[in-house]
């Protein structure tokens, strides 16, 4: 079955954020912080667009991880109360990925159709027909 994660957006304070959480639960950063000066074509966006958190993921148990990232508004991503907080599902397959996107965003607005990502992620977003924020993200490999 899809593991469930909660991912939090902030106004530019992602990395402050997470530290916080981070002393409150332990742990470490899986796989560190990706800026957004990561991405492909980064280079249109202003030097301290680049450097705002992309993705971040920190471990709370269980195999759930507390994920975040920085809103970026010349993306498209202009942080109110309300979209801040996603519900992501991390599916056993692509087949699963797919229906799970079509399904929960039938009646709703997609952010991000279902594709192949850089970071090797099969990845969408959408607010549902209840305005309920939701990702789905098949990692390619992972055990089914």
């Amino acid at each position: 079955m899809s593991r469930i994660d909660p991912y939090l957006n902030f106004n530019g304070n992602t990395e402050e954020a997470l530290n916080f959480y981070k002393s409150v639960f332990g742990g470490e950063f899986m796989g560190g912080i990706m800026r957004f000066r990561d991405m492909p074509e980064s280079e249109k966006l202003s030097e301290d667009d680049r450097n705002k958190v992309m993705h971040i993921a920190l471990p709370i148990g269980n195999g759930n991880y507390l994920m975040a990232t920085d809103s970026i508004e010349s993306m498209g991503k202009k942080l109110n109360v309300g979209n801040n907080v996603q519900v992501m599902v991390s599916p056993d397959s692509k087949e699963e990925a797919d229906r799970l996107f079509n399904d929960l965003s039938a009646g709703g607005k997609v952010e991000m159709p279902m594709a192949d990502q850089f970071w090797g992620a099969y990845y969408g977003e959408f607010a549902d027909k209840f305005g309920v924020n939701w990702i789905i993200h098949y990692a390619k490999g992972q055990q089914k």
